[in-house]
């Protein structure tokens, strides 16, 4: 699963392995590596890559399906706020305060669900 995403995380970024290489300061050889599954990541190279391409290292290894971390508790209200706050309601009218908390609710469940899976 790895090499399968980091491929497709350089390629996504339009990158090579060599331009990728010289921006995390290895060799080509050593990326080929990894890319290729001949060489298993560690911990500090899952977290560079993932650092790199701005990812968690759950979907880098296959953990998740997705590419960030889903915030909980607070931070998770926060941002389904701020999404909420950033949206549309029908015809061009604000979200009422009850369709508000309709949406957190479907996206909480859907998150933890996401989570779960």
């Amino acid at each position: 699963m790895f090499p399968d995403r980091l491929k497709s995380l350089r390629l996504e970024a339009n990158l090579t392995q060599k331009q990728i290489a010289e921006k995390l300061n290895i060799t080509q050889q050593a990326y080929q590596a990894w890319e290729s599954g001949k060489r298993k990541p560690g911990e500090d190279t899952l977290k560079m890559f993932a650092d790199f391409f701005d990812i968690s290292t759950d979907y880098l290894v296959g953990r998740s399906n997705l590419k960030h971390e889903i915030p909980e508790g607070e931070e998770l209200e926060k941002e389904l706020d701020r999404a909420i706050d950033n949206s549309v309601g029908f015809e061009g009218e604000p979200v009422s305060d009850y369709d508000r908390e309709v949406i957190k609710e479907v996206l909480r469940n859907y998150f933890k669900n996401q989570k779960n899976s």
